[in-house]
């Protein structure tokens, strides 16, 4: 297994209601960007000899989706903490935890 680039961001237990939703939009933010990076790598291009069709190129969107979701489960590429970073101080520092 090859080990994550950045560490795990912090579990949603661990912070507040505020701040958990905050890390929530940069995991998905980070899904997105790495989703679209395998996109233009050419993962889920289908071949011609023995492509699944039409069929294939339009789930593979899908595929590419849940392969980047899973990355940052793991801890991705650390995008999604400097995104959360980022927002809290923008935030103010999600101070207003428990609203």
């Amino acid at each position: 297994m090859i080990p994550p680039l950045s560490l795990p961001a912090p579990a949603p237990e661990f912070l507040g209601q505020t701040q958990a939703v905050l890390m929530q939009k940069a995991k998905e933010l980070e899904t997105a960007f790495l989703s679209e990076m395998l996109s233009f790598s050419g993962l889920g291009t289908v071949s011609t000899e023995f492509g699944g069709g039409v069929g294939e190129d339009q789930f593979a969107s899908f595929l590419r989706q849940e392969q980047a979701r899973l990355m940052v489960e793991r801890g991705g590429i650390g995008l999604a903490r400097t995104i959360f970073e980022s927002l809290v101080s923008q935030s103010g520092g999600g101070k207003n935890e428990t609203a």
